[in-house]
């Protein structure tokens, strides 16, 4: 009896689910196409959109805003860059001399001293009493020259009345020789001391700031320490060693041998703000094989302390002049099939291609070889969707500079104000 009622329960769920399947397809199928339809919606819109865009640039198009420029005439030089270290012309470590206790400390730390200014003194007690026993010995020993003189000339006296035998003579001669001798000796004695004596006054060989001191007061100092006691370093002036391709050399040697001073200026990391103005003084003797460069030296005044040793800078050498040449701005170059061409400005508010040949370039001007004349006008700004007998609307560069949106912002509220102001006055 149970068995029949479960194979009736099972019969419905079968039959449902042949009839589900073709609304399924039918879901599937409408779903698609909707899909479609939306496809095909934006591709019409898309082209629709972009039509404009690409008759834009045309011939019959809108015209397009851009930003002129005249083509000048001047000077424009040929700059060699180069990543270079500051360097000091003269590094001295003072030492002391001699040995002795450092009595005393005259200079401070970062102190500018020029050369024979006093830096320290050292106790000079042992060595005046060495200077005193020195000029003591000297005074013995010229006062026994001065005897054996007067010996001397009694014996030659008597020898040529053959008084004293001749060997008496020759023993004399040689007495004083050896006292003369030993005179020539404590001389050279007495004039060590006294520079012993000097060198316990320490003072600056050259000009130049002082470092940190590196060694107090009440020590006891002697030649073979190898710190020193302080660093003096010359800033005015100062040097920049920098390197540039051995390709530019036989161009700087050319320069230099002709008499012409090549000016160096020297930047900051960032390569935006000069630090200081020099010129290049010399080139190194040999080439560095691993890197092909060559090694340059220029010297800077440094009169405003600006440049320090060991500092990184930007130099940028002044190799030579280009002068009275056609110049334009690099930001109207463009390239392309036509190779290196500009947008030339027509007289009647249109633009033209105009092939160019370039030369050097110095910062945001390039020299223009061929392809302009000065008094020209091209394109500098808006070139992007700019066509052959393009039309175009010159705006300066500052309205360039403006927001999109802001002239007419301010048109509403004039034209706001104004009716605001035609309200009140009729309410009146």
């Amino acid at each position: 009896m149970n068995q029949p009622i479960k194979n009736l329960k099972e019969a419905p769920s079968i039959g449902s689910s042949t009839t589900a399947k073709p609304r399924s397809r039918r879901r599937l199928v409408l779903t698609s196409f909707l899909v479609l339809l939306c496809l095909a919606a934006v591709v019409w819109w898309t082209r629709q959109g972009s039509g404009p865009q690409q008759g834009g640039g045309g011939r019959n198009g809108a015209p397009m805003s851009i930003v002129p420029e005249v083509v000048g005439k001047g000077d424009i030089g040929i700059n060699l860059n180069a990543l270079g270290t500051v360097t000091s012309l003269a590094t001295v470590t003072v030492r002391t001399q001699i040995s002795g206790y450092l009595m005393r400390v005259v200079f401070k730390e970062g102190d500018e001293v020029k050369k024979g200014d006093l830096l320290a003194e050292i106790d000079s007690r042992p060595y005046e009493a060495t200077l005193a026993q020195a000029k003591g010995q000297l005074a013995r020993d010229e006062a026994m020259l001065k005897g054996a003189q007067v010996d001397l000339t009694r014996y030659q006296g008597l020898a040529a009345q053959n008084a004293v035998p001749h060997q008496t003579l020759d023993t004399q001669i040689a007495l004083v020789a050896q006292d003369q001798g030993t005179v020539e000796a404590d001389k050279a004695a007495v004039k060590s001391a006294e520079v012993n004596l000097q060198y316990t006054r320490i003072v600056s060989p050259l000009d130049g700031r002082v470092g940190l001191r590196q060694v107090d007061q009440g020590n006891y100092v002697t030649p073979g320490d190898a710190n020193g006691l302080v660093v003096i370093t010359q800033l005015q002036p100062i040097s920049v060693l920098f390197t540039v391709p051995e390709d530019n050399l036989q161009a700087i040697s050319k320069r230099i041998q002709s008499g012409a001073v090549l000016p160096a200026t020297a930047y900051d990391r960032a390569g935006a703000n000069k630090i200081a103005d020099g010129t290049l003084e010399t080139f190194d003797s040999q080439i560095d094989q691993t890197t092909g460069t060559i090694k340059l030296r220029a010297q800077f005044p440094n009169e405003d302390r600006a440049l320090f040793p060991n500092q990184f800078v930007n130099i940028r050498l002044l190799l030579d002049t280009h002068k009275d040449v056609t110049t334009m701005s690099t930001a109207g170059v463009q390239r392309g099939v036509p190779g290196t061409f500009v947008y030339l400005i027509n007289d009647d508010s249109t633009v033209s291609v105009r092939p160019v040949q370039l030369g050097i370039t110095d910062g945001d001007h390039v020299e223009v070889l061929s392809g302009l004349k000065p008094g020209e006008r091209v394109v500098i700004d808006g070139a992007d969707k700019l066509r052959d007998g393009a039309k175009i609307i010159v705006r300066s560069e500052a309205d360039a500079n403006k927001p999109q949106g802001a002239d007419k912002s301010q048109g509403t509220d004039k034209s706001g104000a104004k009716k605001r102001r035609s309200e009140g006055g009729q309410k009146q």
